[in-house]
């Protein structure tokens, strides 16, 4: 059974060593590091303050999916533009040896429900790089739907062009979701 808890320090160490090469780390996290490959402390130093606590915490989530044998699976949560309706979902990444195996829509489901039944959001955005058509098939297949934009994001890796592609979940999908799996067990 999988289970998000926060994000703890010796976290990272584990979640680092998921990104084997540079194109896999610029799909994770852009371009938010310098340098390829970063160490745990890099991680931690982005993640927590002098104290080891969460910088920011009325604003900032990092959390780590688990099961019984240990960390699957990481993001964060956070809220956008001093908007505590809204969150965005980034950062994003499964440990590979579990990569299409449901973990990261599990992880997902997990993380809305946090969002929308603790944190009371009305929306999460979450976006991706159309060079990662699998992931984008996880967000979709855990209930994120396309948003037309009228601008386009786009990040630039050893001479490709990567383009942002927006998703939203909205508290009433959300809450119709949840509706529908409660009738199914019934």
């Amino acid at each position: 059974m999988l289970r998000l808890r926060p994000y703890k320090s010796v976290d990272a160490k584990t979640i680092v060593n998921w990104c084997h090469n540079e194109e896999t780390f610029r799909q994770w996290c852009s371009d938010r590091y310098d340098d390829f490959p970063i160490t745990a402390a890099d991680m931690n130093d982005k993640y927590l303050d002098k104290n080891g606590d969460c910088i920011e915490m009325d604003n900032f989530y990092p959390m780590t999916a688990y099961d019984d044998n240990g960390i699957v699976g990481h993001l964060i949560i956070r809220y956008i533009n001093g908007d505590y309706q809204n969150l965005r979902f980034g950062w994003v990444i499964i440990d590979e040896t579990k990569r299409g195996m449901g973990y990261g829509k599990q992880m997902l489901k997990l993380a809305q429900k946090y969002a929308f039944e603790f944190l009371d959001a009305n929306k999460i955005s979450i976006g991706v790089f159309d060079s990662n058509m699998e992931a984008y098939y996880c967000y979709t297949s855990a209930g994120f739907k396309d948003v037309d934009t009228n601008k386009v994001e786009c990040y630039e890796f050893n001479g490709k062009r990567w383009n942002v592609l927006e998703l939203e979940m909205k508290k009433s999908d959300y809450e119709q979701e949840q509706n529908r799996s409660t009738r199914r067990i019934k």
